[in-house]
């Protein structure tokens, strides 16, 4: 018996998550719709995907590279610290998009029917097209710069996609959470705050001591963000424990976090 509620219940996580193809108008719509009320009535609308990165790597590199006198890598410390501040700010805005993602759209849970899924993959989808709006100021700074980087510049799609993943993997478990318990709309900001924090964002990792490196790395947007880095400066050294780190916890989050997500689904109509 237990055995066949275990192949039901697969197929049925099989057949949701197929079901995201069937309804992919519905993933479209619910991504423009997450761009539109981000920027609605605001002066400057989507620019403010821009100015947010700009002003906090301009404060950043005043303090860690100005005073702190930070070790920059061999490369203008503004290009450091823009080059992490991206795939953190696409982390933390898209994990804490996915986490109010049912909340904030508990009228169309109650309303029509379609995958629950879309709701959080819709708002990983929003961060990640203000993400490439910001990339495209890391290769204005670049220019302004004249600083040319090396060819692996083409692997960085390889850490969005791990970025993309972490975020809806834990995502999905707080989205789940945050339904029954509201309290989980204030423990996102202390997470994103103090993880920005044990993030090498402002400075390098080099200024983390040798011994304390794999401790360090177990934070999954470390290796996220000096992959990212590597990709961009020609003398940076990979520290490949905390890719394998990041890895590994990208595909953890996203399979623990599509199961748990599933096995509440049903009940997300009656609890919001």
């Amino acid at each position: 018996m237990n055995d066949i509620m275990l192949i039901t219940s697969n197929s049925s996580k099989k057949q949701k998550i197929k079901e995201l193809w069937k309804y992919k108008e519905v993933l479209y719509f619910l991504s423009w719709k997450d761009i539109i009320v981000r920027y609605k009535q605001t002066v400057l609308g989507i620019m403010w995907a821009i100015l947010q990165p700009v002003f906090t790597m301009i404060v950043m590199s005043f303090i860690f590279g100005n005073l702190a006198k930070m070790p920059s890598e061999g490369i203008p410390y503004p290009i450091l610290v823009y080059s992490a501040i991206l795939p953190w700010n696409f982390f933390s805005s898209a994990f804490s998009g996915t986490s109010n993602s049912l909340v904030s759209n508990a009228h169309l849970l109650k309303k029509i029917y379609f995958p629950r899924l879309a709701l959080p993959i819709a708002s990983v989808i929003t961060s990640f097209i203000d993400f490439l709006i910001s990339f495209g100021i890391l290769v204005v700074i670049m220019i302004g710069y004249k600083y040319v980087p090396p060819i692996r510049i083409l692997l960085v799609p390889l850490f969005i996609l791990i970025t993309f993943i972490i975020s809806l993997g834990a995502g999905l478990f707080f989205s789940t959470m945050n339904v029954k318990y509201r309290d989980i709309r204030y423990i996102v900001p202390l997470i994103l705050q103090f993880g920005m924090y044990l993030s090498p964002v402002g400075y390098s990792s080099e200024v983390v001591p040798e011994g304390l490196r794999l401790i360090y790395s177990v934070n999954p947007m470390v290796g996220v963000i000096e992959g990212f880095r590597w990709c961009l400066i020609p003398n940076s050294v990979i520290y490949m424990p905390a890719i394998i780190i990041s890895i590994l916890a990208g595909i953890i989050f996203l399979i623990l976090g599509i199961k748990f997500f599933i096995k509440f689904e049903n009940t997300f109509a009656d609890l919001i």
